[in-house]
């Protein structure tokens, strides 16, 4: 018979083999870079559509997790990102708590009953005493105004030589009608200068792109007129516009409004001097 350990002993045990296992297993960040590679993804598309942090997503492939904030956000973005290239979320979350130290303890919830325990109860409202209050209130009005309004013979109070006066209703005042409002293509005509040429622009059925210049080639304005919006040009010797949409446009040309002469969508390169609207 042999003194010494047995065969047996030294074969490994279960858990040995385990631990040795769980050592051979690529870590959480080789993992999800290996497969988001595979997938054709870059970070930057990765944290786009997971609206994880890009400085997070690099952090976590190199198996930093101390950026994410601590182990609840941890294992959420561990989720997010593996769901996100088609991995088994729960495996990778379960492995990140074996190398962590396991999920943390459930908060016992004792304390929230004892706290529901000795919550005071509310009081109920004392439906008898404002009942009450209002009575006394009510009977208090009622004698205070029965004896300021009558004397002690019971009938009204009079002044003495006085008599009943009659007002008179006032008579309405005449309002006078309001001066109709002028048309906009009147008061465009009236302000405007003779000695200068005007040009308005209203973008009238929807928006335009307008470009304006005046007579020394000088840029006025160049960009979208929205519906609704205007824009006014003076010069005193001429006016250069471009419209995109001159179908668009409401034109008033030294005050004179320009008849729809323009089709939807038509691009018109038009010129206006001083005197009546006359395109260059």
């Amino acid at each position: 018979m042999s003194i010494g350990n047995s065969p047996e002993d030294d074969r490994p045990s279960i858990e040995d083999d385990r631990s040795s296992i769980e050592d051979d297993r690529p870590s959480i960040g080789r993992v999800l870079q290996q497969a988001r590679v595979d997938a054709g993804l870059t970070v930057d598309e990765v944290s786009g559509s997971t609206r994880v942090r890009i400085p997070i997503v690099h952090a976590i492939e190199q198996d930093d997790f101390s950026r994410c904030g601590g182990d609840v956000y941890a294992r959420g973005h561990i989720r997010t990102l593996a769901r996100a290239i088609g991995l088994d979320a729960d495996a990778l979350v379960a492995q990140y708590d074996d190398e962590h130290g396991g999920r943390p303890a459930p908060t016992p919830a004792a304390p929230l009953f004892e706290a529901e325990r000795i919550r005071p109860e509310a009081r109920r409202p004392n439906w008898t005493a404002a009942m009450v209050a209002a009575i006394v209130a009510v009977v208090g009005f009622v004698g205070f105004t029965l004896f300021n309004g009558t004397d002690g013979s019971g009938g009204a109070r009079e002044v003495a030589g006085s008599e009943p006066t009659t007002s008179k209703p006032a008579k309405p005042t005449p309002t006078k009608p309001a001066d109709p409002k002028p048309d906009p293509s009147d008061s465009a005509i009236a302000a405007v200068p003779q000695d200068q040429v005007t040009v308005a622009l209203t973008a009238r059925d929807r928006k335009s792109w307008i470009s304006a210049k005046d007579h020394n080639g000088r840029l006025l304005f160049d960009g979208l007129l929205l519906k609704g919006e205007s824009k006014t040009f003076t010069d005193k010797e001429k006016i250069e516009l471009v419209l995109g949409d001159a179908g668009a446009m409401q034109l008033f040309v030294n005050g004179k409004e320009v008849g729809d002469e323009f089709q939807a969508g038509q691009v018109e390169r038009l010129t206006y001097t001083k005197g009546d609207p006359e395109v260059g």
